[in-house]
């Protein structure tokens, strides 16, 4: 089978691009003809004309998915089938990635495949968990109310991860500009003293000393610092994807400074959120608990749901299980135990998560201000040493000039 590059113009009259596979052009031009798309453009896919993903990490957002669930709810409701549903969500949809998805999935289903086994291809655009809960909602018929939930879930999400990104990208960027206004002057501002100082009969103080050779050395020798900080961070990652190295990093996550509160709330939100988003979906508790270990991200927290699979197959309690993990708050535990003793897991796991993200954005507004006056203070430290050492030796010669 060829693949086909091709350009075309859509229903809506918008210039679409990608790429095709059939078995010669003839057979391409009736894939997207069916597809009410109409080729301007249709030639051999090569090197230079094949649409390549260079994207690195994640391509489509939480944000992205849940408008896509919601838009394909509205539209199911309306009473449009599933192959032109996503037909119109491509054409909207301002994501390439999601975009090229959906019209393959599209493709797929006209050829007789489930929406499922369809998005299963795609698992860099589609969670395992939205695969998932699709495969349960056609099982069960409730194909609309699955992807309503879904819409539900995306939306907490997007919301979690904006608050944690807020609260790590302002610390960060002042981090940055400490550290370049430290560069600067250690490169810049310390040689012209330190020529000033060679010509003085003074003896330097400790701190000048050790601040002038810290500028020699990032003056003339940077390459070997620029080769220590690569070391350490290749070193880093090649740790970090080994089994210990998941576990420290897991471990350090929840028991950091201010941030480590934080992650334990957001984990505690995210694990209730996916459980009762899969419960509701008709998925058993085991499967759901081993797919929540996988979407947690934190290798500490994903061994004590792997725990929680093997506990509750024994005759555990879930709530016993966890609180055994020592790794969740009791809240979490003692909601989920009246869950389970009422028959209403589900609804307790749904408010288990809203009240988590209450606390998150809570915390996060608290790590802010904490995190502010702190930066600002070890900026200032760093460049009041600096100044310090170059100011140091003029006061101790004019000191020396008093006494004469």
């Amino acid at each position: 089978m060829a693949e086909f590059t091709y350009v075309a113009m859509n229903e809506a009259g918008k210039q679409v691009k990608g790429n095709v596979l059939a078995e010669n052009e003839a057979l391409a031009l009736e894939k997207l003809r069916l597809q009410d798309l109409y080729p301007t453009k249709l030639v051999p896919a090569n090197i230079f004309n094949r649409e390549i993903d260079l994207t690195i990490g994640k391509v489509v957002s939480s944000r992205d998915l849940s408008v896509f669930c919601r838009q394909f709810v509205s539209m199911l409701s309306a009473g449009i089938t599933i192959v032109t549903a996503l037909e119109m969500l491509a054409d909207q949809t301002e994501n390439k990635h999601l975009a090229r998805a959906l019209r393959k999935v599209q493709e797929d289903i006209m050829q007789g495949e489930t929406l499922a086994d369809a998005m299963r291809k795609h698992k860099k655009i589609f969670p395992e968990l939205m695969i998932n809960m699709v495969t349960a909602g056609e099982a069960a018929g409730k194909l609309d109310v699955t992807f309503s939930r879904m819409a539900d879930h995306f939306e907490k999400a997007e919301k979690t991860e904006g608050m944690m990104k807020k609260a790590a990208i302002y610390p960060v960027m002042v981090a940055v500009v400490a550290l370049v206004v430290v560069v600067i002057m250690l490169i810049k501002v310390v040689p012209s003293y330190a020529d000033m100082f060679a010509s003085m009969d003074v003896e330097m103080p400790g701190i000048t000393l050790a601040v002038m050779k810290a500028s020699d050395f990032m003056t003339h020798y940077w390459y070997v610092l620029l080769a220590i900080i690569v070391l350490v961070v290749m070193g880093s990652k090649a740790y970090k994807n080994t089994e210990d190295g998941k576990m420290a990093a897991g471990r350090m996550a929840i028991s950091i400074p201010l941030f480590g509160k934080l992650n334990v709330k957001t984990i505690s939100s995210l694990t209730a959120r996916t459980l009762s988003t899969l419960i509701y979906s008709g998925m058993p508790l085991v499967d759901a608990l081993r797919l929540t270990g996988r979407a947690v991200g934190n290798e500490l927290y994903k061994k004590a749901l792997n725990q929680a699979v093997v506990d509750v197959r024994e005759g555990m309690t879930l709530s016993s299980s966890l609180k055994k993990s020592g790794l969740y708050p009791p809240m979490v535990s003692h909601m989920i135990g009246i869950g389970e003793e009422t028959g209403e897991l589900e609804d307790m796991l749904t408010k288990l998560a809203d009240y988590y993200d209450t606390e998150v954005e809570m915390t996060t507004q608290t790590v802010m201000a904490a995190l502010e006056p702190m930066i600002i203070l070890i900026m200032a430290a760093l460049v009041g040493i600096i100044i310090a050492a170059c100011m140091a030796p003029m006061i101790s010669l004019y000191s020396n000039m008093g006494n004469l």
